[in-house]
């Protein structure tokens, strides 16, 4: 048996839940939500420090909070459907989809429109060139978050992270919190890979060490990781720095290859949409949101009327953008161009004014 749907939603982050609630609003019926975790939010569920919903919502929430939110609009919305604990395993061309899940077991879906909102992965250390053993201890920077924050788990005690991505800084910071051991975040690249924002608040704050131009080309250990080796990219000169957790923040890769099921043969087809972390890697999770919204009036458009309008372009560019200036505002991940006058410091799209001299 096949279930029909107007739209599919593909993913049960910020972005599929947007996108969904914007279709409803726009008149669209049938609506199916399909999520493989065990319960809607995606990656906020486990985002337990502050600085979301500055932009969308207009005031400071943590990431379980600013996803309750779309969570219980889902909850009030009766044309849309939740498939939990259930994965997308094939896209076909005519709009068909198969999804498996523990309580749906193989089914097929039709729908006259998809949304694949799945958002990204980490790149794990196997993408990279490090020799040494593959002992316990290593941890991607997303897992490791999930682990501490949603699992209780202590992980280890003496950390070092490579690749100076957001969550990483985020995961040094909260460490440090936790009274462990930091020894630094180390970027083969010559600037910080995240936000200007992370780096000040999670490791110019903490006097967490950030080392540029290194990378690590060794693990150690055999049971437990025991250290790393550290090599300067400059000057070739290693290292053995000794830990007992390796934590990896070197890049998310966008989880589009139910898309890429579709596109050898001849072009993804009119009636499928991306939006999120799926088509790339958003700054910030407000951005996200207004995005997955337009994509769901896009969305609808083509069920209802059978054609897409141009969509408005999203005022998500930050105020001063472009401008000489040394001033940025930390309040948000925007970090807008400040600019002073008479009357104090203008031009942060949020509101906030958290003004930091940048070097």
């Amino acid at each position: 048996m096949t279930m029909q749907y107007d739209l599919v939603v593909v993913g049960g982050g910020p972005a599929g839940m947007a996108a969904a609630l914007r279709a409803q609003t726009e008149g669209v019926a049938r609506i199916l939500l399909v999520e493989r975790d065990e319960t809607l939010g995606g990656i906020l569920r486990q985002c337990v420090h502050s600085g979301f919903g500055l932009v969308y919502f207009g005031e400071e929430l943590t990431g379980p909070e600013y996803a309750e939110r779309f969570i219980q609009q889902i909850s009030h919305a009766s044309p849309i459907d939740v498939l939990l604990s259930t994965s997308v395993v094939q896209l076909e061309r005519d709009g068909y989809l198969f999804l498996s899940g523990e309580k749906c077991g193989l089914v097929s879906v039709k729908a006259k429109a998809v949304i694949l909102a799945a958002g990204c992965r980490e790149r794990p250390i196997g993408t990279i060139a490090v020799a040494g053993t593959r002992p316990s201890g290593i941890f991607t920077a997303g897992m490791a978050q999930k682990m501490m924050n949603l699992g209780g788990y202590t992980l280890g005690k003496k950390f070092l992270i490579l690749g100076s991505g957001d969550i990483g800084m985020i995961m040094a910071r909260q460490l440090k919190l936790f009274h462990r051991e930091v020894l630094a975040v180390i970027e083969k690249e010559n600037t910080c890979g995240g936000l200007e924002r992370n780096r000040v608040q999670c490791l110019e704050q903490y006097q967490i060490p950030l080392k540029l131009g290194c990378t690590v080309t060794e693990i150690h250990g055999q049971h437990r990781i025991t250290g790393v080796t550290v090599k300067n990219l400059h000057n070739a000169q290693e290292n053995f720095v000794a830990c007992d957790t390796l934590i990896v923040s070197i890049g998310l890769i966008p989880e589009r290859e139910l898309a890429d099921m579709l596109a050898p043969a001849g072009g993804l087809p009119d009636w499928l949409f991306l939006c999120g972390n799926a088509c790339y890697v958003h700054d910030a999770v407000d951005d996200v949101t207004l995005e997955a919204e337009a994509t769901g009036r896009l969305a609808a458009q083509f069920i209802l009327h059978g054609t897409i309008c141009q969509p408005l372009a999203l005022n998500t560019a930050r105020l001063g953008a472009g401008a000489s200036s040394a001033l940025r505002c930390l309040g948000c991940p925007k970090a807008c161009v400040l600019l002073k006058t008479d009357q104090g410091f203008t031009g942060a799209a949020c509101g906030r004014k958290d003004p930091v001299l940048l070097h």
